[in-house]
């Protein structure tokens, strides 16, 4: 079988007669890896910035190999390796050019038949199932891909699902311990495999393989160079860095405003507060209902002079008794179906009970567009500065998405994409507007939706230890994919009984926690005493000793505003994100790679979550490199050392870094 090699000064290739192979540099220390049984390869550029120059390729060949170096990452061909099919094989080595150190490399099985490192299936009569398969490092450790509800920072050994669902949010980015970062740019269904004894990715329908691999000396450099690839994260207003109050749900203005006004009445501090779902008359009409809502203009000024913001909650969902229904449909603005009615769930709309329920297509830029005006018009000309963009997997019946046909394609190859382009829709939308830094909460989100003002949440997850513990591992996740925004429901949200000691003492940790997440947000469905209306979720509803507890740390938020901020330019300058993992900043340190229920915020503060019912001290680990400073006690303690910290049920452990001048406390 022939083979043809091509080079050029930014790419190499290879051309079969069942492959075309094409390496390229992408950016500065960037590689791009694309292969496709079709003719020609496809761009694949949802997620992708603007591509700055990324410098030349060195390349060099030799009598079966070509190297290529951009920067700090080279790649190895060997080109005239033939399995016993006489079939020609490219194994792929990644490596780091000064001093030749393996970062990556294909894996070819030791079978009769030797499997390629990477492979393109016909699945259909225009698509292909992907994989590539890598070897395994018995030291590496992974860490990433979004956030889920497995319970890992470190994800070697994990199976995830490459799927959109709720509390599931796929962003295919990995950091490895080895130095180098890997986006897997595929929007199809599938999943990575961190297994022992191999790395493989999988794409279950694409058109092509696709993926980037990039490599720098340090945390801070590989995630810049995500950044400047798949777009720094847009800049965070001075406004939304305070406290967000919700709950499920207020029902009527009087109840919203009351609330407002008790919490202001307490001189309690309050950002933003959230009208959640059903304060329309039905879904797909994006408006408030007149009869619970009436006056919005004067409700949403009386809040702003308070200083605080309003949210409400935009469902994709589109009710077919709908004024807006028929037009949608008509123009084709409604994600259709392969095989039967183009209905993708059926939930209890406002009064009208369950109804089977349509979904807007927002990979259709001129139906984001008609949305958009309807948005406009009824909230954001009133005075709405911030959308919370909830069920934007899509929420689907059942979470199959290869019978959904939307305006880039069919489920199976792009559905992944969705959250990415409800929030582009948003954000360019605000923009144009007239809005400086548009902010819009998130229950999902994919590679690139940084640069889209998402602050995206973890999705509704329930109330119990257990949970928390898994959200810290979660924003550390989250953060180490390029999403530097990003936050839980304060105390879960199903579930939760705010006259129960053992909840009161999970929101009063929860909470202690949540002022060191970059977004600060109550939510959750509380029980209520007669099981039908939504349950009290304020900050004085879990007993005086919670309210006099969370008080104060609402006050410790204030304090920390001017921090926060800095650390969100930041992020939007350097892709840094502010909550992150203690090897973040101290690599060097063997320790910190393997502690999961600490955090750094910013440079400046290391935070020790208190996440186990009943305890009253926790083990902490600070790292070396730096001295630490008790927040609570003034002590100075040297790092590379365990410690016993107490943690009373009023606090938990914080420690400044080199007696850094943050007020945490008073």
């Amino acid at each position: 079988m022939d083979t043809t090699w091509k080079s050029g000064s930014d790419y190499i290739e290879r051309r079969t007669g069942t492959e075309y192979l094409r390496i390229e540099a992408w950016s500065p220390h960037c590689l791009r890896v694309r292969a496709t049984k079709n003719r020609e390869l496809l761009p694949y550029d949802w997620a992708l910035a603007e591509r700055g120059k990324a410098g030349e390729l060195s390349i060099a060949e030799s009598e079966n190999t070509i190297t290529a170096a951009n920067g700090k990452i080279g790649v190895e061909l060997v080109t005239d390796h033939r399995n016993i099919e006489d079939t020609p094989e490219t194994p792929l080595r990644f490596f780091d050019p000064r001093d030749n150190r393996t970062l990556l490399e294909e894996k070819r099985s030791k079978i009769v038949w030797p499997a390629e490192g990477h492979r393109l299936k016909a699945v259909s009569s225009s698509g292909f199932r992907a994989e590539t398969n890598f070897k395994a490092d018995d030291d590496e450790r992974f860490y990433g891909l979004g956030h889920n509800q497995e319970g890992f920072l470190n994800t070697k050994g994990c199976v995830i699902e490459l799927r959109q669902m709720n509390s599931h949010t796929v962003v295919p980015v990995l950091y490895s311990s080895k130095g180098y970062g890997f986006f897997w740019n595929n929007p199809a269904p599938g999943r990575v495999e961190l297994a022992n004894n191999g790395t493989r990715w999988v794409a279950d329908e694409t058109d092509q393989l696709d993926y980037f691999i990039f490599h720098g000396d340090s945390p801070t450099e590989v995630l810049g160079l995500y950044a400047q690839m798949t777009g720094y994260p847009s800049k965070m207003p001075e406004w939304a860095t305070g406290f967000w109050q919700c709950k499920l749900r207020y029902r009527t203005r009087e109840e919203l405003m009351n609330v407002a006004r008790e919490h202001k009445g307490r001189g309690l501090p309050m950002s933003v507060i959230v009208i959640d779902f059903f304060h329309w008359e039905k879904m797909g009409e994006w408006d408030f209902d007149p009869a619970c809502w009436p006056d919005p203009e004067s409700m949403i000024a009386e809040l702003k002079e308070m200083g605080i913001e309003t949210m409400v909650s935009i469902w994709p969902m589109v009710n077919a008794d709908s004024s807006h229904f028929q037009e949608m449909l008509d123009q084709g603005y409604l994600v259709r179906t392969d095989n039967g009615l183009p209905v993708v769930m059926r939930f209890t709309d406002t009064y009208a009970g369950s109804k089977y329920l349509h979904l807007t297509d927002f990979t259709n830029e001129e139906a984001g567009g008609y949305v958009w005006d309807i948005i406009k018009r009824n909230y954001y000309d009133r005075g709405v500065r911030l959308f919370w963009l909830d069920e934007c997997e899509p929420e689907v019946k059942p979470y199959d998405h290869h019978n959904l046909r939307y305006h880039l394609g069919n489920g199976a190859k792009v559905s992944s994409l969705y959250p990415l382009y409800e929030e582009k829709c948003f954000y360019e939308n605000m923009r144009a507007a007239g809005e400086e830094r548009p902010i819009n909460l998130c229950r999902s989100a994919w590679a690139g939706s940084q640069k889209y003002g998402a602050c995206v949440w973890s999705g509704d997850i329930f109330s119990d230890f257990e949970t928390l513990r898994g959200q810290i591992k979660n924003g550390l996740n989250m953060a180490m994919a390029g999403i530097p925004w990003w936050t839980t429901d304060i105390g879960g949200f199903f579930g939760g009984d705010p006259d129960a000691p053992d909840f009161r003492e999970l929101v009063v940790r929860w909470f202690q926690w949540g002022v060191f997440c970059p977004v600060f947000r109550l939510h959750g469905a509380r029980k209520s005493s007669d099981g039908e209306t939504p349950g009290d979720n304020e900050v004085w509803s879990f007993g005086e000793k919670a309210y006099e507890i969370i008080s104060g740390l609402l006050f410790m938020r204030e304090r920390l505003r001017p921090y926060v901020q800095r650390q969100m330019d930041i992020a939007s300058e350097t892709g840094v994100p502010p909550m992150r993992p203690l090897f973040f900043d101290f690599p060097e340190d063997g320790e910190t790679w393997d502690i999961d229920d600490e955090l750094l915020f910013g440079p400046d503060i290391l935070v020790a979550p208190v996440a186990e019912h009943g305890a009253r001290e926790r083990v902490v680990y600070l790292p070396r490199g730096a001295q630490w400073t008790d927040v609570w006690n003034g002590e100075v303690l040297e790092g590379g050392t365990t410690v016993t910290a107490e943690a009373p049920l009023e606090r938990i452990p914080i420690y400044l870094k080199d007696n850094a001048d943050v007020p945490v406390v008073e």
